[in-house]
């Protein structure tokens, strides 16, 4: 299956490559929530019981699932997608919302510590390589 991102510039079809953020998100161009941030650990909640609990999900959707068995930053779940950041705390959104992953702020942020600022810019590096 190929990416939107995978399109190259002068491809013929790049016109529709950029239109499939926007219909990833069904047309919303933020998430409703403003606690999601780059360093924001997500992860999985077990499917319940119900055989049917994934249906009207995404593709996307279906990637931040395995993605997120276990925790991981956001950042490094819109770089494994190779979608915006933004695109994909709108997807995690959605995701919260049915109860299937939880989010986070990363422990040392929540104990009070300084954050690891090596850390943080590795992750700041790897997104500018988008």
């Amino acid at each position: 299956m190929r990416h939107w991102a995978d399109a190259a510039a002068d491809d013929d079809d790049a016109e529709e490559s950029l239109v499939r953020p926007y219909t990833i998100t069904q047309g919303r161009t933020a998430s409703a929530r403003d606690d999601l941030t780059l360093i924001t650990v997500i992860a999985t909640v077990s499917a319940p019981g119900d055989q049917h609990a994934d249906r009207g999900l995404q593709p996307e959707h279906r990637l931040i699932l395995r993605q997120c068995r276990t925790p991981v930053a956001l950042a490094e779940v819109a770089a494994g997608l190779r979608l915006p950041v933004a695109v994909t705390k709108i997807l995690v959104d959605d995701l919260l919302v049915r109860g299937r992953v939880t989010a986070r702020p990363p422990l040392t942020v929540v104990l009070g510590e300084e954050p690891d600022m090596i850390l943080l810019q590795a992750v700041k590096d790897a997104l500018l390589r988008l």
